[in-house]
């Protein structure tokens, strides 16, 4: 399905405004900070559309991951990648299938609907007491062909990825550096697909894209600072509350 091009006198200031935030979000997301990607996504559907802005974020996801690679690779445990990663493409392919030809509105829907399951997923997590995960083969490729699915759909494999990589017992430095090479893979291995079958990707997204690189490094800089002394504890019940509620505007939004 074509979609509208991206205008540059069509955007409103609010737009602009909530992409640069967005920006600065992704930039800090990248830097170490988990569990905020559900923002990124909402800010930036509801300031350009639900599916085209999912081609928006990837050039600014990559940015981002490649900032990532360099500063956490020494921390990257490869086997643990191997196991998810074949897992995670195959998830891919299934979810430009899914979503090629779903009506914008239905899209915006179901992306909506995947921020709040992701957000329900992540507070039942930290509410566990204990952490034991299944670790069969079989868990492997269930929480990366959902977050395949789900990060072509929205962008939004976090709470899989995340949950995987915490069952494996990762370190944080290891869990951030895995992760950096887990969805900087991914993330090109998304570009054909935004460019050639859903054309979320074109001359003028780019165009929009080299505006918001700054924003990106802001964040990518902040992150770097914050990732050692943020509270844990408390950013993630904001961030939950957060995220639920622009998910409940995105769902609401006509």
């Amino acid at each position: 399905m074509q979609y509208a091009l991206f205008y540059q006198n069509d955007i409103s200031d609010t737009a602009w405004a909530a992409a640069v935030i967005a920006s600065i979000i992704l930039g800090i997301s990248k830097s170490g900070i988990k569990g905020i990607a559900v923002i990124i996504v909402t800010l930036m559907a509801i300031s350009f559309g639900a599916k085209r802005s999912t081609g928006l974020i990837v050039p600014l996801l990559i940015v981002g991951d490649i900032f990532a690679v360099v500063y956490y690779n020494r921390h990257t445990q490869w086997s643990i990648l191997k196991r998810f990663l074949p897992w995670m493409m195959f998830g891919v392919i299934v979810g430009v299938l899914v979503g090629k030809d779903i009506p914008e509105a239905l899209f915006k829907k179901l992306m909506a609907i995947v921020i709040l399951l992701s957000v329900i997923m992540m507070y039942w997590w930290d509410q566990r007491k204990s952490k034991k995960v299944p670790t069969h083969p079989t868990f492997a490729a269930f929480m990366g062909t959902m977050a395949g699915v789900t990060t072509m759909i929205g962008n939004l494999a976090g709470a899989f990825s995340n949950i995987f990589f915490l069952a494996m017992r990762l370190p944080k430095n290891e869990f951030i550096g895995t992760a950096a090479w887990l969805f900087f893979f991914i993330n090109l291995f998304k570009l054909p697909f935004h460019i050639f079958v859903w054309k979320t990707i074109t001359i003028e997204s780019m165009i929009v894209n080299m505006k918001l690189i700054v924003p990106v490094v802001i964040g990518l800089v902040l992150g770097v600072r914050l990732v050692k002394k943020i509270k844990d504890h408390f950013y993630r019940k904001m961030i939950l509350i957060l995220t639920a509620l622009g998910a409940l505007i995105l769902l609401l939004k006509q």
